[in-house]
């Protein structure tokens, strides 16, 4: 029900409300990829930490990347769940605010982790012989702390800007989970600077990451394809394949999910089936990818199953 003239003290989350025979198929669907996301990223955490041969800094991002791929689906997907099963769609104020928060701050720690990751390989590659001098353990926590305050910080902002908002005209929020987007287009005061805090300040540290990224696998494949050897090039190539494989998948569910023609809006649900699909795919294929392509994790794996069994 729409609330007018009255403070909002809950939203409710639409989600696929409107396409209820759906909800118990999903329900399945969704709770055996967040089972496998969680498997999967806890196998590589558990990986690289027993693994001495894997404490280096390319393992170490990976780890942390683990750790967003876990927590990232858990701020929204068991909300998500419980509202497919029971279809009580309501979310506290004070629990969509916590909510919105993690989200923004994990997906922004991510995009910078990847640009991180980027960077890490472009040492590896471009100058192996100074590697151990530049990335070494100090400067690869450094690095990693700075992605995650950048992003928690970064999140924190846009949180305090988006729900010192007035929200006084409906309290539906046209997602499954709290999005700054969906939040502030319930508000009934001046939304001007939170949306361009959105723009500026997230698009500049999201666009820069981008490039930073960009540039850095630019660099590294230049240099690959001055290798001579057809053997040099391969195993170049095998050390940052992967990687450039899951930013790849990152950047290319981000951008299906929010910068798609007008014409593919008309169907509101199917735009929140796509964006519960980048929150949950992505998250689980990484794991995937790292063990499917990455030899000595492949290894490491083996090893921990087989001590296990």
């Amino acid at each position: 029900m729409d609330v007018y003239n009255l403070t909002v003290m809950e939203f409710i989350l639409i989600g696929l409300s409107d396409l209820p025979e759906v909800r118990y198929p999903l329900f399945v669907i969704f709770a055996a990829i967040y089972q496998v996301t969680l498997v999967g990223n806890g196998a590589i955490l558990l990986a690289i930490l027993t693994e001495k041969k894997l404490h280096t800094p390319m393992y170490y991002f990976l780890a942390n990347l683990s750790l967003l791929d876990i927590f990232c689906p858990s701020a929204t997907v068991p909300k998500m769940l419980k509202n497919l099963l029971t279809q009580v769609q309501n979310i506290s104020f004070a629990g969509c605010a916590i909510q919105l928060f993690f989200l923004v701050a994990l997906t922004g720690t991510e995009v910078f982790l990847l640009a991180v990751m980027a960077y890490d390989r472009y040492v590896a590659i471009c100058f192996p012989l100074r590697y151990t001098l530049i990335m070494t353990k100090g400067h690869s926590v450094l690095l990693t702390a700075g992605t995650w305050a950048a992003g928690f910080l970064n999140s924190l902002l846009h949180t305090v800007f988006t729900f010192r908002l007035s929200f006084c005209k409906s309290n539906r929020v046209n997602q499954y989970y709290c999005d700054i987007p969906p939040v502030v287009a319930l508000s009934c005061s001046p939304t001007y600077v939170a949306e361009m805090l959105v723009l500026v300040v997230g698009g500049t540290l999201g666009i820069s990451a981008f490039f930073i990224t960009g540039i850095s696998y630019i660099y590294i494949i230049s240099t690959i394809l001055k290798i001579r050897s057809a053997e040099g090039k391969r195993k170049a190539f095998s050390t940052c394949a992967s990687h450039l494989l899951v930013v790849c998948l990152f950047y290319g569910t981000m951008i299906f999910t929010y910068i798609r023609p007008s014409s593919s809006h008309h169907s509101p649900a199917r735009d929140r089936l796509i964006s519960m699909l980048y929150g949950v795919i992505t998250p689980m294929l990484n794991p995937l990818i790292y063990s499917l392509r990455n030899a000595e994790v492949k290894g490491a794996l083996r090893k921990v199953l087989c001590h296990k069994t």
